[in-house]
């Protein structure tokens, strides 16, 4: 057999399985299935609102399940693994037997596809598409859509990121194919991006550049390389009179000691002595200025006599 021959052929027993699961478990919400071949046979995952119901009483019908799979299916040593589906709101092959079945009862066909949608765009879903197909109202048939958010319609994304399901209604006038697309919150869309802000670090240190030199400088320093002299002066005289100020200054008894000693015997600090070098300037009393005012008239006197 060749390698597309078995991919059909494959494809072909997956829907055949799909469609016999979906009628056998439509009281148990029946949310979808995966088969995956492993080395001890065919693995098969079935996905319900109710799986107490998938597995029976003792596990009765899950054994019968896996009987009939064997023997009309031709599937190799089928196993069969049940597991909740979480959200029922945000499966879509669950959503899309809630609407046929709504629609059986005799749900007026926008009413349903409305509030179908709505229920699951307020469980968290970033988009979600119902698609209605055949004798809605009258003899002739035609196509109702009902979209609210994001939803990839072609492409990988749309196989990797968007839950397909679908179901049938059967009514008097005809069936309705009810088909939906829902997005999950988690999905991450190709073409979705964020601005990162730029991180505010430290500015890297650059290494330093070598400054280029001028053909001068260069021919300068080229011209003043050879051995240099070191011309040492000693500074002895300043050196000697630094130390002998220095000595002078830690002999001489400070000022404020003798203050300090009096202060603390309760007498009064006495006057300093005034240097020989110091002159006292003071104001002069009245007989001072008296004295000088009579020697200015005597010399006055003196002086016409000296004249004749």
């Amino acid at each position: 057999m060749g390698v597309e021959k078995k991919f059909v052929e494959d494809g072909f027993t997956k829907a055949l399985v799909h469609e016999y699961l979906s009628k056998e478990l439509s009281r148990a919400g029946y949310g979808g299935m995966m088969m995956n071949r492993t080395p001890m046979g065919i693995q098969i995952t079935v996905y319900a609102e109710k799986p107490g119901m998938v597995i029976g009483k003792g596990g009765k019908l899950i054994r019968k399940l896996t009987r009939d799979l064997d023997r009309n299916f031709r599937l190799d040593n089928p196993q069969i693994d049940v597991q909740d589906v979480g959200k029922a709101e945000l499966n879509a092959q669950v959503v899309a037997n809630r609407l046929a079945n709504s629609l059986e009862r005799g749900w007026y066909f926008r009413k349903a596809g409305q509030t179908t949608l709505r229920r699951v765009m307020d469980s968290g879903a970033l988009g979600c598409e119902i698609i209605l197909s055949g004798k809605l109202t009258g003899p002739r048939s035609r196509v109702e859509k009902f979209l609210s958010g994001y939803v990839k319609h072609s492409g990988k994304p749309s196989q990797e990121i968007v839950d397909h399901g679908y179901a049938v209604a059967v009514k008097k006038l005809g069936t309705i194919g009810c088909q939906v697309r829902i997005v999950p919150p988690d999905a991450v869309p190709p073409d979705r991006f964020r601005v990162v802000p730029p991180a505010q670090d430290a500015p890297e240190e650059l290494p330093p550049v070598e400054e280029k030199k001028d053909e001068l400088e260069e021919l300068l320093e080229a011209k003043t390389e050879g051995p240099v002299e070191e011309i040492v002066v000693e500074d002895l005289e300043i050196e000697i009179v630094e130390e002998v100020a220095e000595e002078v200054a830690e002999e001489a008894p400070s000022a404020e000691e003798p203050i300090a000693e009096a202060q603390a015997l309760g007498e009064e600090p006495a006057e300093e002595p005034i240097g020989a070098d110091e002159q006292v300037q003071t104001e002069p009393t009245d007989e001072e200025v008296s004295e000088e005012e009579v020697s200015v008239e005597e010399i006055s006197e003196e002086e016409p006599k000296r004249e004749g």
